[in-house]
């Protein structure tokens, strides 16, 4: 192997309430109708200080070499709002010059699934202005939500100014390829290396696994013994944060690992770097697949998800009619969170009740906020 590039994924979604509509109720929904700002405030100010200890350890990983790029979602970047520390502090990995901020959607929605994409266009556009003013940066390399890829945004995202995407290499992409080269499209495409991925992300800390204690020297040995031109890794930095708390020797693995994999020969790269520097290889499954992190089936593959994502649509739709109207923004800003793809996720999960109940919930709330719009309509 050439060249590793490491990206990660930071978000903290605004979970929805238990929620029943009001007979009566009306007005313009606020964000607390639907979202309990409380409890999202006390999670982020304990999540901050963990993601603050580990932006130390990646920045003395920077002075040793190292190389990364972050995905910070838009719900994560309007909570950094509440502790200017730790927004100065990702605007110091960025000043490094070694650390690239990646494009996004700015409510992490699902949004290029949707037959128009102008609500998809939109959200790029919004995060793209979000991300400037808060850390002074315009991203070159677009992550979608849950490294969900779909060939038709891509002559879009090329228009926007953005130069290469990171999606899932998951078995319907990459089909006899293995993920360790740059894709030729319409974007040059970086596609994620699931296990290895995941031997950080999920196993680090499991004394069970047989790859247990993962130190540097193991992980560089297991990537050079690789062939490719490179490697990309993506992972959530909340997983890092449970490792951390498990007293696992990750601080130690973060200052390390460039070092490791500099005796080895392989350099780390940052997405736009990789681009520029590897020739792309022609993949064709990349024209005729979709693919999304843990599966489409996961996201979208059952009744209440489609029907949920149908709704989304629907009333997307009818709020557009609203541009000129003063509650616009307000509006647009509760839909946005309404679209979270957490949403859609978990209606899907092992537990088939658990499902149900949270989908009815779901659609309880997306119910009384359409009415809100066409109350507005009228």
């Amino acid at each position: 192997m050439k060249a590793v590039c490491i990206c990660m994924g930071v978000h903290l979604p605004y979970s929805p309430k238990w929620y029943w509509p009001v007979e009566g109720f009306s007005g313009v929904p606020e964000v607390d109708r639907y979202f309990d700002r409380k409890n999202i405030f006390s999670r982020f100010l304990k999540t901050s200080k963990q993601f603050l200890r580990l932006n130390d350890f990646f920045l003395e990983s920077v002075e040793k070499g190292g190389r990364y790029s972050f995905d910070l979602s838009g719900p994560f970047l309007e909570q950094c709002r509440w502790d200017p520390e730790l927004l100065e502090s990702f605007r110091e990995l960025g000043e490094s010059g070694s650390v690239e901020f990646t494009g996004s959607c700015s409510y992490h929605s699902l949004s290029s699934l949707y037959p128009d994409l102008s609500l998809f266009q939109e959200e790029v556009r919004i995060y793209k202005e979000m991300i400037r003013e808060l850390l002074g940066v315009t991203p070159k390399t677009f992550v979608n939500t849950e490294l969900l890829y779909t060939e038709r945004v891509e002559r879009m995202l090329s228009e926007m100014g953005f130069r290469c995407i990171v999606a899932e290499g998951s078995r319907n992409l990459v089909s006899e390829y293995d993920p360790v080269s740059v894709f030729e499209n319409h974007l040059p495409t970086l596609l994620r290396h699931i296990n290895l991925s995941e031997d950080l992300e999920l196993r680090f800390s499991d004394k069970d696994w047989e790859g247990y204690p993962l130190i540097p020297e193991k992980f560089a040995d297991w990537i050079a013994n690789m062939d490719g031109d490179v490697l990309t890794l993506y992972f959530n930095y909340t997983n890092l944060c449970i490792h951390y708390r498990n007293n696992s020797p990750i601080a130690d693995f973060i200052r390390n690992f460039p070092s490791a994999l500099k005796i080895r020969g392989i350099e780390m790269l940052t997405p736009s770097e990789a681009v520029k520097r590897f020739p792309p290889l022609r993949l064709p499954t990349l024209g005729t697949e979709q693919t999304i992190r843990y599966g489409m089936h996961n996201a979208v593959g059952n009744h209440a998800q489609q029907l949920y994502l149908r709704e989304l649509v629907r009333v997307g739709e009818e709020l557009s009619q609203l541009k000129e109207s003063k509650d616009y923004w307000k509006l647009k800003q509760v839909f946005g969170y309404l679209q979270q793809s957490e949403i859609l996720f978990s209606m899907n999960p092992g537990n088939l009740r658990e499902g149900y109940e949270k989908a009815v919930n779901y659609f309880s709330i997306l119910s009384d906020f359409r009415r809100a719009v066409l109350e507005e309509e009228a």
